[in-house]
């Protein structure tokens, strides 16, 4: 008996593959080897980025932080263990919006620790 493939499944996969790897350069796009190899590699650096994602948004906040109590004297670290010693619960992310669009409202902070 000839062995039975399932060639609707087997052509919808590729199709949905083909399909997400749409609009690559070269034959990313339209050979199925190397297409699935770049879909693969895509999904590995979006699982990996998506953890990066985080750090690299602490470094920026850290960033805005240290560049915006340094016009009042202070560094980022004196002013992080000043603002945890005066018991003062304000997130990095907070900080770092303030510094940025609200002078006024980081300065007081800023005042308030030292």
């Amino acid at each position: 008996m000839p062995r039975s493939v399932n060639a609707v499944a087997s052509r919808n996969r590729r199709r949905r593959l083909l399909k997400e790897v749409k609009g690559q350069f070269g034959r990313r796009k339209n050979v199925w080897t190397v297409a699935k190899n770049a879909y693969e590699k895509g999904q590995q650096y979006a699982y990996r980025d998506r953890r990066a994602k985080k750090r690299n948004f602490r470094g920026l906040w850290i960033a805005r932080i240290n560049a915006g109590v340094r016009q009042y004297g202070m560094s980022y670290s004196q002013f992080m263990g000043a603002i945890h010693k005066a018991d003062i619960e304000i997130n990095r992310k907070t900080l770092a919006d303030l510094a940025l669009n609200n002078p006024d409202a980081f300065k007081a902070i800023v005042e308030k620790v030292k």
